[in-house]
């Protein structure tokens, strides 16, 4: 697909993925929630990518969906009997292929991320934030509940009584404010948010991608029972126990140098 709302840049085994309407904010439309499903699923099915960072272009993240063309046109279309299966559009298309990138996904936040630019944040993996960044969960300001899996993700990353608070109030909040709460891990000046995002992103491209994809399954299994959980864990580590990638980290740490991870 040729993407006309994205841009997907790849550099060694990092790819980018830059939300790119910087005229409207970065705001979602129909265009970009059917790109956005598309290029997860490039970066999934392409072995040479290892980790995924998801950015915005110009000043914001994302200022949310584009209420003229996301929410007016389509309020018209119900005026005139017109039905429409969410099922097949942006509220689940977008956070079910986010959620089967196997690779560690990164949101380099840098501004405003606002409805949609704070909920797609939610499902990454990781969120370093500029100090730039605002964050508002703003859907009661326009009628409407949170998407794109927040009501799954909120809870557990900031706890049900702050993420009703968000969610009830709609409030903005700045960066710092959502280090505080757990919203994102890190926070950095503004200029140094490039660097911070791809160190980071280095430092685990660097490390053996098949246990990387591994852990990540482990981690999301946060509703299992302890039993099941362990028992995943025991399989996984049968499974990494048989990878090249398992001798060769094992022999550059008796060798004293770094290994060097092939994804085999």
């Amino acid at each position: 697909m040729k993407y006309e709302t994205v841009i997907l840049e790849k550099r060694e085994n990092i790819a980018t993925i830059t939300l790119n309407r910087p005229e409207k904010l970065n705001a979602l439309n129909d265009k970009m929630a059917e790109e956005l499903v598309d290029v997860f699923g490039v970066a999934d099915k392409d072995d040479e990518i290892r980790v995924v960072v998801i950015t915005g272009a110009g000043r914001a993240f994302s200022a949310g969906a584009d209420i003229q063309e996301f929410f007016l046109t389509k309020i018209e279309e119900r005026k005139k009997g017109a039905t429409h299966d969410v099922t097949k559009d942006f509220i689940e298309g977008i956070p079910l292929a986010l959620a089967r990138v196997r690779k560690p996904v990164i949101a380099s936040i840098n501004g405003a991320a606002v409805g949609f630019g704070c909920t797609i944040t939610l499902g990454c993996d990781v969120r370093i934030a500029s100090e730039n960044a605002r964050f508002s969960l703003a859907f009661a300001r326009v009628g409407l509940s949170p998407e794109m899996g927040s009501s799954y993700f909120l809870p557990r990353l900031v706890g049900i009584g702050k993420a009703c608070e968000l969610v009830f109030t709609g409030k903005t909040i700045d960066a710092k404010e959502a280090k505080e709460i757990g919203l994102v891990n890190q926070v950095v000046p503004a200029d140094e948010l490039r660097e911070a995002t791809y160190e980071m992103a280095g430092s685990i491209a660097k490390l053996a991608p098949l246990a990387i994809r591994v852990s990540k399954r482990a981690l999301r299994g946060m509703d299992n029972d302890l039993i099941t959980q362990v028992q995943c864990e025991a399989f996984a580590i049968d499974y990494l126990r048989g990878t090249e990638d398992h001798e060769e980290g094992a022999r550059a740490f008796l060798e004293k140098r770094e290994p060097i991870f092939n994804g085999r």
